[in-house]
């Protein structure tokens, strides 16, 4: 028999073994997992999904099945959780069973199940309460950072001034504003706007966000174990994922040269003193790796989500220009113009706290959540999940529900508004998630979005070139995040 006959034989073999596999695992589990359509060998649901608008498909799945349905992206088996009642009694009420960290494969190929965003088991514990910790040493959720924002409003106020009310892509301008804020606790200094390195950091996660978001991404999270070696986008990817490993590498190797450890001087500094006092520890988690994933993910999530949340609100105020009105009537009354708004200010600032929840419900940024699995076989309302089964709770139906929301398809700020116009809070909004990994930079980012929103309409009006009713504000892509179309806004002094 010749080799090539030989080489098909047991290639054959090795399918027909998995398809059997394959079947005889959907058998044992029938009945027990939550309902869903029927997959097929290695592909999976691939032919009942649209990649193009994934969350919008899995929410009509819903419709079909119910709360709780399970898919299968190729061979990877996800129960998906829609609506407030499911997510909450996962992630709150079975919170230890539903802690585990999922697959995000856009990521994983550079995380690799380090660092404090994608750790699991002890690892993932551990890392988020060294981080948590040394967040609020650092000056999270007090002054000393509220002080470190009104800075940088201060220089971003000063670059908007420069544009002379001429129309620009506001895009670069908050993204570096807000990069230099997580900048200045985990690298203990900010950058220059100018800086060339802190532009081509903020295309690479850009470029990267863009492709967890496309088609092509969507279609990676299925097939992610052959196309890592195919050409394609996620190549690109692959390199803007190591640069961004390299830059945080070169700045851990700076901390390093110039560490004094009696004077830690950032989240870098923090972590290398842990290490070095768990040295000799054999079970330790304080290691290279993780500091630099976990520095990495801080930069990233701290980098990313604020600007572009600011980014999206300011398109809902200049579609709503009595929106802006109204903000800019309770800052003068509230705040005036002769001093820099304050974190405190917010409980005389309804209607403005009320915008920014409802800009932050309308994004809708983590549709899908971020994934979380299982930790060991887990009962929920009765059916079986076994040990490492994906789970995505779909944050975007809990902020969509109109049993919480009046008008969820509409940019409404009356949604967190009571009858005597103060702000209510509603169980349902939950734009950072909910139970054990909820975003662990919630607070930082709520004083953000605060101060840079009141300090920017505080000094400016927004114009546009285009009239209201014709400003789209829909996105590109809802799958794993959302991209925001373009668009171009003016700064015109009050």
């Amino acid at each position: 028999m010749l080799a090539s006959e030989m080489l098909l034989i047991a290639l054959l073999t090795c399918l027909s073994t998995m398809v059997l596999k394959f079947f005889w695992q959907q058998r044992c589990l029938k009945g027990k997992l939550p309902p869903g359509p029927t997959p097929l060998p290695f592909i999976g649901n691939y032919l009942q999904l649209d990649k193009n608008q994934m969350y919008n498909c899995l929410m009509k799945l819903s419709k079909h099945y119910g709360p709780v349905f399970t898919i299968y992206l190729g061979t990877r088996r996800v129960v998906v959780l829609c609506g407030y009642h499911a997510v909450k009694e996962a992630l709150v009420d079975q919170a230890e069973e539903f802690s585990g960290r999922g697959q995000q494969a856009t990521f994983d190929c550079l995380f690799k199940g380090y660092g404090v965003a994608f750790g699991n088991g002890e690892r993932g514990k551990l890392l988020r309460r060294f981080s948590i910790t040394t967040l609020r040493d650092f000056g999270v959720g007090k002054r000393s950072i509220e002080e470190r924002i009104q800075m940088e409003a201060g220089f971003l106020i000063e670059a908007l001034r420069s544009t002379n009310g001429a129309f620009i892509d506001i895009t670069f301008y908050l993204s570096k504003t807000v990069a230099n804020v997580i900048s200045s606790i985990v690298f203990g200094d900010r950058f220059d706007y100018e800086d060339k390195e802190l532009l081509s950091l903020l295309q690479m996660m850009g470029r990267i966000n863009k492709f967890a978001a496309s088609p092509t991404g969507q279609l990676y999270e299925m097939f992610s174990s052959v196309m890592k070696y195919l050409p394609g986008p996620q190549q690109q990817v692959f390199k803007d994922m190591q640069g961004l490993e390299d830059f945080i590498a070169k700045k851990v190797e700076q901390n390093q040269r110039t560490l004094d450890p009696s004077a830690p001087r950032d989240f870098i500094d923090s972590f290398l003193i842990r290490m070095q006092e768990e040295k000799n520890n054999p079970n330790t988690e304080f290691y290279m790796k993780n500091l630099i994933m976990t520095t990495l993910g801080l930069f990233f999530a701290g980098s990313e989500t604020v600007s572009a949340t600011l980014r999206f609100g300011f398109l809902q105020l200049l579609k709503y220009p009595d929106v802006e009105a109204k903000i800019h009537q309770e800052i003068d009354q509230v705040i005036g113009r002769n001093r820099q708004p304050r974190f405190e200010d917010r409980t005389k600032m309804p209607y403005t706290e009320a915008v920014i929840h409802e800009i932050q419900r309308y994004a809708n940024f983590a549709p899908m959540g971020v994934a979380h699995k299982v930790t060991k076989d887990t009962i929920f309302r009765d059916f079986l999940l076994p040990k490492d089964t994906d789970v995505f709770p779909m944050l975007g139906s809990l902020l969509s529900d109109p049993r919480f929301f009046s008008t969820p398809d509409d940019f409404n700020p009356q949604h967190f508004l009571d009858d005597k116009g103060q702000l209510k809070k509603i169980d349902a909004d939950v734009p950072f998630s909910l139970g054990k990994r909820y975003c662990l930079g919630e607070g930082l980012a709520r004083m953000e979005l605060f101060l840079f929103l009141t300090t920017i309409l505080q000094n400016f009006c927004f114009t546009s070139p285009l009239a209201p009713q014709d400003i789209i504000t829909s996105s590109k892509s809802l799958g794993f995040t959302r991209i925001l179309t373009k668009y171009t806004i003016g700064f015109q002094p009050r």
